[in-house]
């Protein structure tokens, strides 16, 4: 397994090449997954969106405000990009493992559908050791599903459960 980031040397976040590559071996190691990673930063925009491209090499395209530090602008997070990686490389997991193969491609998934698979891949993450606030995901899912007892149980499900399909 490889893991190649770029740029290497960061213009206008204060961000380490070096480490955002030792983050996503961690992560890829936590995961299962043998693959060649290239992760490709885009430090022009503060916007947190982080696609995936899978392929050989994988292709995460992530914009600087996905592996920001909320409290210091940018200032690279351990925390927030070792999450950034692990949600979509579970996804990835997730698709290659067949379960979710008749999923539509990330950019034509609802939000609903979104908030619902994030809750799955977050419970799993969580249980896995890394540290994520359960509270924010169930705050996101309402939003997408409802304030209601039946979209909290719904919830609950997701984030508790193993081994779903799409």
């Amino acid at each position: 397994m490889t893991v190649t980031v770029a740029p290497q040397e960061f213009q206008f976040v204060f961000f380490d090449a070096a480490r955002i590559g030792a983050l996503a071996a961690e992560v890829l190691g936590l995961l299962g997954l043998t693959d060649d990673l290239h992760v490709e930063v885009d430090e022009r925009t503060p916007v947190a969106r982080v696609t995936l491209v899978d392929g050989d090499p994988v292709m995460v395209r992530a914009e600087s405000g996905a592996f920001e530090d909320q409290r210091r602008p940018r200032a690279m997070s351990d925390v927030a990009t070792t999450l950034a990686l692990a949600r979509v490389l579970l996804r990835l997991r997730d698709r290659r493992s067949g379960g979710f193969a008749e999923a539509p491609p990330d950019d034509e998934l609802s939000l609903p559908q979104v908030a619902a698979w994030d809750s799955y891949v977050c419970g799993r993450l969580h249980r896995l050791g890394l540290a994520l606030h359960e509270p924010k995901y169930l705050y996101n899912f309402r939003n997408r599903h409802g304030f209601t007892d039946a979209a909290d149980a719904a919830f609950a499900e997701l984030w508790r459960a193993d081994g779903l399909a799409w």
